[in-house]
């Protein structure tokens, strides 16, 4: 696979929508070995669905890579896409797992968003996925079921 790369080190456009198209992925150079990738992005914002007012979050992003990587610009282009985008927390969080999960076919991989409180409630959803048929999905229902949300 080439290194397609459109958005690195070039002027940074941002969208003003929901943008899954942007996400880029390169090569990883050690697919044989069972590593952690964090994504720690406190700066997400999303719009409620129904009243229109900001929702701000810590986004964090882990997952063990098999042949593709997620590239760091576009995912940071692609979260900023959601600024404008009406979403319930729930949503946005298994709408960013599916799409790195469409983009990058990782080995696991899990997604916690950790909002603020809004009217006195914070929501910290979690969402995983593991490769079916594989040792990551029973880890993912392993990690699932023993989840601590803080």
């Amino acid at each position: 696979m080439s290194l397609n790369l459109n958005l690195l080190g070039n002027k940074t456009d941002y969208p003003t929508n929901y943008a899954p198209e942007i996400l880029e992925a390169f090569d990883n150079k050690h697919p044989e070995n069972d590593y952690w990738v964090r994504f720690h992005c406190p700066e997400f914002t999303s719009l409620c669905p129904i009243t229109g007012q900001p929702d701000f979050a810590t986004i964090l992003i882990d997952y063990i890579p098999d042949q593709r990587m997620v590239e760091s610009k576009s995912l940071k282009i692609y979260l900023f896409s959601f600024r404008n985008h009406g979403s319930f927390h729930e949503d946005c969080v298994n709408m960013i797992m599916k799409d790195l999960v469409r983009l990058m076919n990782p080995k696991y991989i899990e997604v916690t968003g950790i909002f603020t409180p809004r009217g006195g409630i914070s929501i910290h959803p979690f969402a995983n996925w593991g490769r079916p048929g594989t040792k990551y999905e029973e880890m993912a229902y392993h990690r699932l079921l023993n989840k601590e949300l803080k």
